[in-house]
């Protein structure tokens, strides 16, 4: 007789439960999505002071294909650096790329692409990606994503980086040693803001060291040398001479040929020209420090910057010396 009382003490603890527990959880709990703000979609500017345009050569395409220059430098900070670095690592980005493209428009410097296009998409010039790409690229953080990036070209728009009244050579690299090179010391030219300076934060680059191992067929094959020349002196077949100021290295004479730092590099597509060695057998062990040429801005260092809280201008006048920042209207109509 006791049962209906029973029934609806349960029932009303279990409304109570269904009620307060959700509840209780909701607050202790992670915030949902939805309780963030959205995003905001920030669009790419055309300014009509500053529409060149440029002709790209798209190599996979075999065909020669025309952008704003913003819609061109965006396409090539997508492809040069991790969109996942510091706003204004991407600006420094920005204006290295944008300046490169408008010294070779400026110099009507077409040479090495096919007839009609300024440069191709590919690191011969500066790597490019476009934007039905980037589309496919990031799926569905597209919009996040080209809003950072937008927002990055939009706040250097037509700026370039200029010595003397005129655009740089503004070569940029992935990963230092931990200090840029002098460009005389990879290259034949001294340039004057192409200085040699600190850059401790690459350091955090996942490409900061790496290892690659090299048959010693292939280095006789590729350089044709003969290594039983150095046999009845004792003297190793392979072996480092002379290094930079900055640790990379200078001279090296492999069998009966002698080298540049940069020369082997380029060879044998090792990652730096700071590399040690290591003869196992019949292979070579490369032990490398840094990631592309190291002269003029690293990019993993201007990241890192960025994270201090500098600025894309405070980047790029640290890594190339005595610049300052001018609009290319002047130059370039």
């Amino acid at each position: 007789m006791r049962i209906r009382p029973l029934i609806f003490v349960f029932l009303f603890v279990l409304g109570a439960a269904m009620i307060f527990i959700p509840a209780v959880f909701t607050m202790i709990g992670p915030k949902k999505q939805i309780d963030l703000p959205p995003n905001k979609k920030v669009e790419l500017k055309l300014d009509p002071n500053h529409s060149v345009k440029v002709t790209v050569y798209r190599n996979s395409l075999g065909k020669v294909e025309t952008y704003p220059l913003e819609e061109y430098v965006r396409g090539v900070v997508a492809a040069e650096m991790p969109i996942e670095f510091e706003l204004e690592a991407l600006k420094a980005q920005a204006l290295s790329a944008r300046t490169y493209i408008i010294k070779r428009i400026l110099e009507k410097d077409f040479s090495g692409v096919p007839q009609g296009a300024m440069v191709t998409d590919t690191v011969q010039h500066q790597v490019f990606v476009s934007d039905s790409e980037l589309q496919k690229r990031w799926g569905l953080e597209y919009p996040a994503k080209i809003s950072k990036l937008n927002q990055a070209i939009n706040e250097t728009m037509g700026q370039v980086i200029a010595y003397e009244g005129k655009p740089i050579s503004a070569v940029y690299f992935s990963t230092s040693n931990g200090y840029t090179e002098n460009s005389e010391d990879y290259w034949s030219k001294e340039v004057p803001y192409l200085r040699s300076v600190a850059s401790p934060w690459d350091k955090a680059s996942p490409k900061y060291q790496s290892t690659m191992v090299v048959p010693f067929s292939e280095i006789k094959g590729n350089l044709k040398v003969d290594a039983t020349v150095l046999a009845s002196t004792g003297q190793e077949w392979i072996k480092i001479l002379e290094k930079t100021s900055t640790g990379r290295v200078k001279k090296i004479r492999v069998g009966d040929k002698l080298l540049t730092g940069r020369e082997m590099r380029d060879l044998f597509s090792l990652r730096s020209s700071d590399f040690t060695i290591e003869v196992k057998k019949d292979q070579v062990v490369f032990h490398m420090v840094g990631y592309g040429h190291g002269v003029g801005m690293s990019q993993y260092g201007a990241n890192g910057m960025a994270q201090e809280g500098k600025k894309a201008e405070e980047i790029v006048k640290y890594y190339y010396k005595g610049v300052q920042i001018e609009d290319y209207a002047k130059w370039v109509k």
